[in-house]
């Protein structure tokens, strides 16, 4: 037996709990991610008692702009009891507990194809507004509450995974980073006899293009002596589309948060295939720079990637962590018409400090398997990524 669908609007109420005598002081701003999170709006004078408190299980949402984004931001409140966001922000709760649960319903509004339609029924000009009434209107199954808990259960399962391995790849990344500081930046490496070579009198040599002494032996050479440096390609945004069986790409946007959400079906040469380990970087606006775990997807223009070469004994975690700094630091000094760019002038300019082979070699086995085990982990979490989307795809034709 299938679920009946049921409009939205049936099962959920508005609620509008203003911030009187200024009780609640935690204020969350929503994410196109569909998440709360620490708001940074500038509230010097403002008038926090006119704020919208907001309790658990209930939700918040923005109908602006979502033919723009082709996304509806909705979070459901989990994480604390109360809080304070925007007036805004429409908040509203499930009628019935025993009838629909929220995080059930959340599920639902998770979906890509919720945001499809909620897309198609937006209206309002350049920002593409939802009315109130039509995303009433929007329908949704509603199986037994016994079924709606098992989905739940099922999901959380998965949800509870990914966040533990993303918790296990950001201590991974931490763990080398201090190795890499206390080998490259404090020269406290293992001397012959095992002690910190700095601190133990291991001699050191100036170098002037650094403008500061390093150790003996140690070159500082271009990210393209020693990496694969690879530019984008500029793939016709004509041809964007949702279609998943199609090519993923990474966009700009994608590079942080390791997700590809654009797809098309031109050719492309394979050398702008992008693989779990390699760093991107935006060239454009703000220089996102991250280590992609995304999976395979191709690279847009205005990304540049980077491949460690491992035949120089340069572990992908070195680099990262060598041009990361400098990469900050040009996108605070940069300054364009209307938007920073990266040029590959300033990619040229990016160096990585080399220690001499011995070093050299043993840092790269340090470093390489500390990747490999964050490689390993978020490839695991693609997989547990395609059942979550496997499962909430099924929430369309659930029985009970």
């Amino acid at each position: 037996m299938k679920s009946i669908y049921k409009k939205i609007g049936e099962n959920i109420k508005l609620v509008d709990e203003r911030n009187k005598g200024l009780k609640v002081k935690q204020l969350l701003g929503l994410s196109i991610s569909k998440q709360f999170i620490p708001s940074v709006a500038n509230i010097i004078g403002t008038d926090m008692e006119n704020y919208k408190i907001i309790r658990k299980k209930q939700f918040a949402c923005s109908t602006m702009q979502v033919r723009r984004d082709k996304k509806m931001p909705v979070a459901l409140l989990q994480e604390v009891d109360e809080a304070i966001i925007s007036q805004a922000y429409p908040v509203f709760e499930v009628k019935d507990e025993n009838e629909l649960l929220p995080e059930y319903l959340m599920m639902w509004f998770t979906r890509s194809e919720f945001d499809r339609e909620a897309c198609f029924h937006a209206v309002g000009g350049v920002r593409g507004s939802l009315e109130w009434e039509d995303f009433e209107n929007l329908q949704l199954p509603i199986p037994s509450i016994i079924k709606q808990r098992e989905i739940v259960k099922e999901y959380n399962v998965i949800q509870n995974r990914i966040a533990l391995n993303q918790q296990l790849i950001q201590k991974l990344e931490e763990t080398a980073q201090a190795i890499y500081k206390q080998w490259f930046v404090d020269f406290e490496f293992p001397d012959e006899t095992g002690k910190p070579y700095k601190s133990n009198g291991g001699a050191l040599v100036w170098n002037e293009e650094l403008g500061m002494e390093i150790p003996k032996g140690w070159e500082n050479k271009s990210i393209f002596e020693v990496s694969s440096v690879t530019y984008g390609f500029p793939f016709n945004s004509e041809l964007f589309c949702q279609d998943e069986t199609l090519k993923p790409l990474i966009r700009i946007r994608d590079i942080l948060s390791n997700v590809s959400e654009t797809y098309t079906n031109e050719n492309v040469d394979e050398k702008y295939l992008i693989k779990n380990g390699d760093i991107l970087i935006g060239m454009d606006g703000v220089f996102h720079i991250s280590l992609w775990f995304g999976g395979k997807a191709y690279q847009n223009q205005r990304i540049v990637r980077l491949r460690n070469d491992k035949r120089n004994n340069v572990s992908l975690l070195q680099l990262y962590f060598s041009i990361y700094p400098p990469i900050k630091e040009l996108e605070s000094t940069i300054e364009g018409t209307t938007v920073a760019h990266l040029s590959d002038k300033d990619m040229k300019a990016l160096k990585v400090l080399m220690a001499n082979e011995v070093v050299q070699e043993k840092a790269f086995k340090i470093l390489e398997s500390i990747s490999a085990n964050m490689i390993t982990v978020s490839s695991e979490n693609i997989i547990l990524q395609k059942m979550k989307n496997l499962l909430l795809s099924k929430l369309a034709t659930i029985e009970n």
